[in-house]
């Protein structure tokens, strides 16, 4: 119960759709140009764009897409609950 009540506040804490959207536009790219890269619709992307988590293969493939290290943001949220800089 504890992992979940856990996994449920991380994902308020890092609203990992949001993120992949903003370096979507810092990148100067559309909702078109990524849903070609991903083979999938824009609806899809739209659809990933309001997602608070995102299942892991799917963001290492939007990762290597945008040249960005998505993952760094729950390494970083871990590190706060952790007071670690590991």
């Amino acid at each position: 119960m504890l992992a979940s009540g856990f996994l449920s506040h991380m994902k308020v804490m890092t609203d990992i759709g949001a993120v992949i959207r903003e370096k979507l536009r810092e990148r100067g790219k559309s909702v078109v140009w990524l849903a070609r890269q991903l083979s999938c619709s824009r609806t899809n992307v739209y659809k990933i764009f309001d997602k608070h988590s995102v299942d892991t293969q799917e963001l290492l493939r939007i990762s290597v897409i945008l040249n960005y290290d998505f993952f760094q943001h729950y390494s970083e949220e871990y590190k706060k609950r952790n007071g670690s800089d590991v």
